[in-house]
């Protein structure tokens, strides 16, 4: 079992919010050790292709600068965001939608606390992986 690096296990960076309101910290290619993803906010050089090509990510609107959150657009949400957000509403309980409304209604601040508290390991306290019903630190089983 790959044990997450002790920088890693408790610490969300406001720049670990991605445009489309994933929280990094918590996606498996950010915990891993090897090759890991600095986040989407992150050095491109040094990310998967998977999340350097991300459509979201790369929007006209995020590239030119007009927005930083998909909460800014005009087209919010758009096709690529619903369609990721129900993905992740079913496959892993979160809502990318309602990370976004929550980041815009109360602050980064406020959510980042919230995700703390959400996504902590109910065994060893530690943060755990969206995508990985066990905990990284302690192997605590949640599924």
């Amino acid at each position: 079992m790959t044990k997450i690096k002790a920088k890693k296990k408790n610490t969300i960076n406001v720049a670990l919010i991605a445009p489309c309101g994933m929280n990094c910290r918590l996606c498996r290619a950010y915990t891993r050790d090897k090759k890991a993803c600095p986040g989407c906010r992150g050095d491109d050089s040094i990310k998967p292709k998977t999340r350097v090509t991300c459509r979201i990510k790369n929007c006209e609107k995020m590239v030119q600068g007009k927005v930083r959150y998909c909460f800014d657009c005009d087209s919010f949400p758009c096709d690529r965001l619903n369609h990721l957000d129900e993905r992740y509403r079913a496959k892993y309980g979160m809502s990318m939608i309602n990370n976004l409304n929550e980041i815009k209604k109360f602050g980064i601040r406020y959510f980042i606390n919230n995700e703390k508290e959400r996504w902590s390991c109910p065994t060893c306290g530690n943060m755990i992986c969206v995508h990985n019903p066990q905990c990284l630190s302690c192997e605590h089983k949640w599924c």
